[in-house]
């Protein structure tokens, strides 16, 4: 670590006289590139200059305590100086710690019902109200792209936007498989029944740099629909794109124009097929998905619902709240700083599930 930490302190030098280097100066992209660079380093070698007074003041201390007259001293400094020592050498190991490149940015969800009929589709419509909340908490917006109603209330499948301040550092531990454990409205006998409902989170990227060939898309149009199916539009505007090598498959019909519904479908379709290939070159790379907390396989059973015991369980880090009724009420920060921990437990380990 202290290498590392010596590496990033010399970087920092050179990087504070490449920034006064007239050249630098009178080039505006180069400049604001190294002055990030250079932002983003400030504050681990500050910390590191913390760290080495804090070490230089507890080796002095400990040739104090030699001396009988300022042994007594020396004892009550080298005490507090050596819990101060291992806090800062942990916030040193925590910055150190590769930050996930996509943390900052936007997020598409996608929510599904899957086994558990008109169920889970009540249950996919209770997980997006609930993540609504939790936006609304965070002061971030949401924009539905696509939406499918279910026969009994809920959604078949949703798919929104969420924008705001670190929107992907939250919600990247959502993907997988959510399940709910309780008695349906439809049930006349009283007996629970276990559901579930799928949800997928992707960053927002810039697609502009994301190659689609034309020729390997699909397009279908066809009217917009509400509730029930009911037409809510005469004209052909919703948009239905597929990818023909990928068999990735997105619609939007949140627009009254066809271009501007094709030119949504576009850019999530684009999302969808970077997400497919990140999780490829994951794969490929060794980076096996069950060791992942955040960006999990739909079909990995990530956490249960259990309403008769106002339950919620967290099955990758064995996490259990016993406050269901504020979780779906957007309550998820205790659940979501449990898997923030845990991550951060597993990257300072040494384990590479980013």
């Amino acid at each position: 670590m202290f290498n590392r930490l010596e590496a990033i302190e010399k970087k920092y030098e050179e990087l504070k006289i490449e920034l006064t280097n007239p050249e630098t100066l009178n080039n505006f992209n180069k400049l604001k590139e190294l002055s990030k660079e250079e932002s983003e380093l400030k504050e681990i070698v500050e910390k590191y200059e913390e760290y080495k007074k804090v070490k230089s003041n507890l080796e002095q201390a400990k040739e104090m305590e030699n001396d009988p007259e300022l042994k007594e001293i020396a004892i009550s400094e080298i005490e507090t100086l050596s819990k101060e020592e291992k806090r800062i050498y942990s916030e040193l190991e925590i910055m150190l710690v590769p930050k996930d490149k996509n943390d900052g940015k936007n997020v598409i969800m996608e929510i599904r019902g899957a086994a558990g009929g008109d169920e889970a589709n009540i249950f996919a419509g209770d997980l997006f109200r609930m993540y609504s909340y939790y936006a609304e908490k965070n002061h971030w917006k949401i924009e539905v792209i696509h939406q499918i109603e279910g026969t009994s209330g809920g959604f078949s499948q949703i798919e929104f936007m969420i924008k705001g301040d670190n929107v992907y550092s939250k919600l990247k531990y959502e993907s997988g498989s959510h399940r709910v454990q309780r008695v349906p409205v439809t049930e006349t006998q009283g007996r629970v029944h276990t559901s579930t409902a799928t949800v997928l989170v992707m960053p927002e990227v810039e697609t502009a740099d994301i190659e689609v060939k034309e020729s390997d898309i699909k397009m279908d149009v066809y009217h917009s629909s509400g509730a029930g199916g009911q037409s809510v539009n005469t004209s052909n505007s919703a948009v239905r794109l597929t990818h023909i090598p990928t068999g990735v498959v997105v619609t939007c019909q949140t627009e009254r124009s066809q271009l501007k519904n094709r030119d949504r479908a576009m850019n999530l379709l684009k999302i969808k097929i970077n997400d497919q290939m990140r999780q490829k070159e994951e794969e490929e790379l060794g980076q096996a998905r069950k060791s992942k907390i955040g960006t999990g396989d739909r079909s990995e059973k990530i956490r249960t619902y259990n309403y008769p015991q106002n339950r919620v369980t967290d099955h990758r880090i064995n996490f259990s709240i016993m406050s269901l009724d504020r979780v779906m009420d957007g309550d998820l920060e205790p659940i979501i700083e449990a898997l923030q921990t845990e991550d951060l437990k597993l990257k300072l380990a040494g384990e590479n599930f980013e």
